[in-house]
């Protein structure tokens, strides 16, 4: 089930840099874990004006489309992850969002987990 969130801004005094102690102590650990597929899909809040949905609603309507009364265009994303349970990998894919993918002034996001193979 998809969880839907407006995207939050970054706590004050947070670096961008990952809280992992080195690359080589990353891998080890992400062999040990399951693999997850996040699909996450990041979209315009109501309240935002979308003018590319608006130049692409105006394209289907001179295609013959005249029966699309609106179109908002968002992003969607697949993240493979490692993470030692589904919780986990929500709570990262979610961070992400929050922290890179996902504008919390004018956007907002749902992310879906499953195990991946």
């Amino acid at each position: 089930m998809p969880i839907s969130h407006e995207a939050a801004p970054s706590a004050a005094g947070a670096t961008d840099a990952p809280e992992s102690a080195t690359p080589q102590a990353t891998d080890a650990v992400a062999a040990t874990q399951p693999t997850w597929l996040a699909r996450v899909r990041v979209t315009l809040k109501p309240v935002v004006l979308d003018p590319q949905g608006g130049a692409v609603l105006h394209g289907l309507r001179q295609l013959g489309y005249g029966e699309v009364t609106d179109v908002r265009v968002g992003k969607y994303l697949e993240l493979t992850l490692t993470a030692a349970d589904q919780a986990g990998a929500e709570a990262a894919a979610r961070q992400m969002c929050d922290r890179l993918l996902a504008n919390p002034v004018i956007e907002r996001y749902d992310v879906e987990v499953s195990r991946k193979g």
